[in-house]
């Protein structure tokens, strides 16, 4: 249960003065919310820089593309045309130096003449732009006469933004819920204090929203450091209540005789790469020892962790046991099952998969075999953790893309046997610098070969000015028989994001062109609906698939050769280098398409830059690592670590070690969070969502 003192900070959002069922709106996607954000993920939400009103340049030496505060005379509005609504309202304004226009679209003319009236001097705060040679300043966030510029915060914060709200706005939100703070315990040691010199929680809060000094926003200041050890501190004091739970000494062990894993290497038609057999050995090894196993498995896509998987359910399966394999999706269930049942069929292993699909009879009878130890690997979704579903004899749990799952889920599955085996499977390689942060104390097999006959992939970067021409291209592929995927990064048309492309959109534009040749998939169908769809292009008979991320993992058609995705400067690296292994699995050179809106920022360039050059998934995640400092995805946050908000791994590398120091110190002298300095822990794990892992507290 959430200790009350905390409750202030998990109101809602809504509960503050002046935001509405409209804002609400806009910070559940600033935010990245599904519901309304509370109080403590607006705080959790840091500066990304700041205006330095002790600057005040004249308008000569203002440099454009930098925040600037200007003190200048008005000298004549100019509203927008009658009937032209689009135009903007300009105000001409000067100092002794020269001119700049401030620029205001969709505005009401009394307000802004009112705002800036002819003749007054006033102060006024923005980004200076070049537009036609002439200094300008599009909506200027702050404009006020030399009484209320005397009370402005000489240091006023910048947040990132969505369109539709504005700096005022949320800064007068975060005003108010740190107002709401309440008086917070000190969950870190003294020692920790005072090596590090770390602020009390509250202040550190208080100066990153309020900066005193220019370098208080700073990600490797005092203040912001203080709260990435705290996001650390909570992600590894769970990872080792996990571990406490996972690491215990095991009994029998889980490892037979090899004869179920040669007949499946004999049945495969190729021959596995060399870390395949590294990975495959490693986890024998493991299976045999006096604890239970902890291993991550992570390689590329198409790198072939399926058939490790199964080789390790296969020596589970010898030794009279039961193993499980848990898919975030369904689809990738289902593509797993696809992969593995022929394979299992060749070596007498008995197969079987359970999703929210299988109903009725049909589950009854998969439970029941279950039951019975007649199913030797269970492929399924969340379905496997339901309170009916038991095993007889549990040994090996297998679960896929790790991050999408929480703590509670992974335990649920483990405790449905005996001291059971845990091999995590990743698509995403992932740096090294992260595994220890995001997967503990976990052994680490690489799958780093791609298996034999995989195709080059041909990846060019396009304006999105030549749609036209992609899409007739597109025509003469079809005219060829060839087999094309779509991606679009919004399911439905945004209020919020308007040049971004959605699938539904796209898919009536080409549907009209290519008839029925053209098919949808995205996440807010139905599974069963989904599945159809799939089929389809995978049969051929549909030969675009439009689709969104959810194509991303899991989806395998080998005679798909050619993938246009749009808006591709709008994803990470990772992401779209896991949509460009949908293609290149077929005996066929492939294409993929990268269009993007113009102009570009630095970034984005550069992630395009990269995933031109190669097709090295290892390569690509430490890029992808270095790139997405200040990198977003459509109003969410990708910066620094997986899992985490605050904390950056270029800047905060050093404190993960730390923070998993004092993660295992405080599991050694008081594993259960007892007493003043228990509680102020469990406040911790609250804050920053780790709660999950307060059920394990004192199980190992």
């Amino acid at each position: 249960m959430r200790p009350p003192l905390l409750n202030p900070l998990f109101a809602p959002i809504t509960s503050l003065a002046g935001v509405g069922p409209k804002q609400d709106r806009l910070f559940r996607y600033l935010l990245d919310r599904d519901e309304t954000p509370r109080l403590v993920d607006l705080l959790l939400h840091l500066p990304a820089s700041v205006i330095d009103r002790r600057a005040r340049p004249k308008i000569r030496d203002a440099v454009p593309g930098t925040v600037v505060t200007l003190e200048v005379t008005v000298d004549r509005h100019r509203p927008a045309p009658p009937g032209r609504s689009r135009a903007p309202h300009l105000v001409y304004a000067s100092d002794d130096t020269g001119s700049v226009i401030l620029t205001y679209f969709r505005a009401q003319p009394g307000y802004i003449e009112k705002l800036l009236p002819v003749g007054e001097t006033r102060f006024v705060s923005g980004t200076a732009q070049t537009f036609d040679g002439m200094l300008q300043i599009v909506h200027p966030d702050r404009v006020v006469d030399a009484e209320a510029f005397a009370k402005l915060p000489s240091i006023d914060p910048v947040y990132p933004l969505t369109e539709g709200l504005a700096i005022g706005s949320v800064r007068r939100a975060m005003t108010q819920a740190l107002q709401k703070l309440p008086n917070l315990p000190e969950w870190i040691s003294p020692e920790v204090l005072r090596r590090c010199s770390f602020p009390s929680v509250a202040e550190a809060l208080n100066r990153v929203h309020n900066p005193v000094e220019l370098t208080d926003i700073l990600p490797d200041g005092p203040f912001w450091s203080r709260l990435a050890f705290d996001e650390l501190l909570a992600g590894q004091l769970a990872l080792a209540l996990v571990r406490a739970q996972l690491r215990r000494p095991a009994g029998v062990r889980n490892a037979g005789d090899g004869h179920l894993r040669r007949k499946i290497i004999d049945a495969l038609p190729y021959a596995l790469t060399v870390s395949q057999q590294d990975a495959a050995k490693a986890i024998a090894s493991d299976l045999s020892q006096p604890v239970r196993m902890l291993r991550l498995l992570q390689g590329d896509v198409g790198s072939g962790k399926t058939v490790v998987a199964l080789l390790a359910a296969a020596a589970a399966a010898e030794a009279g046991k039961q193993s499980a394999l848990m898919a975030p999706t369904e689809i990738l269930a289902r593509q797993h099952i696809k992969t593995i049942a022929p394979l299992a069929e060749r070596a007498g292993m008995r197969v079987a998969i359970l999703t929210g699909r299988e109903k009725g009879k049909e589950r009854r009878d998969i439970l029941a075999r279950l039951a019975n130890g007649e199913i030797d690997l269970l492929v399924g979704t969340h379905a496997l953790i339901q309170d009916d579903v038991e095993f007889k004899a549990l040994a090996l749990a297998i679960v896929d893309e790790q991050h999408r799952f929480g703590v509670r889920e992974r335990l649920t599955l483990t405790n449905k046997g005996e001291d059971v085996d845990v091999l995590v499977l990743s698509a995403t390689p992932i740096p090294r610098t992260l595994v220890l942060t995001y997967f503990g104390d976990m052994d680490v097999s690489e799958l780093r070969e791609k298996p034999a006959g995989r195709q080059a992939i041909d990846t060019r970067a396009v304006p999105d000015s030549r749609l036209g021409e992609i899409i007739e291209a597109v025509g003469r592929a079809l005219q060829a028989g060839k087999l094309v995927y779509w991606i679009c990064p919004l399911v439905e048309e945004s209020e919020t994001v308007s040049h971004l492309t959605n699938a539904e959109q796209r898919f009536e534009t080409l549907r009209k062109r290519f008839g029925e040749r053209v098919g949808l998939v995205h996440g807010r169908m139905k599974g069963s609906e989904k599945d159809r769809v799939m089929a389809s292009f995978a049969a051929g008979e549909i030969q675009v698939l439009v689709a969104t991320t959810v194509v991303e993992v899991g989806v395998d058609v080998p005679a798909a050769t050619i993938m246009v995705i749009e808006n591709a400067e709008r994803f990470g690296l990772s992401q779209l280098h896991q949509l460009r292994g949908r293609i290149g699995r077929g005996a066929e050179a492939s294409t993929c398409l990268l269009l993007y809106h113009e102009p570009l920022g630095e970034i984005a360039s550069a992630r395009l830059h990269v995933i031109r050059e190669t097709t090295d998934g290892f390569r690509i995640a430490e890029e992808d690592l270095r790139l997405r400092g200040e990198g977003d995805i459509l109003g969410i946050r990708q910066s620094g670590l997986p899992g985490y908000r605050i904390a950056r791994s270029e800047v905060h590398g050093q404190l993960i070690a730390q923070a998993r120091d004092e993660a295992l110190r405080i599991m050694k002298d008081n594993p259960k969070l007892q007493g003043e300095h228990g509680e102020a822990l469990r406040c911790l794990l609250y804050l920053y969502e780790r709660d999950e892992a307060i059920p394990l507290i004192g199980a190992g």
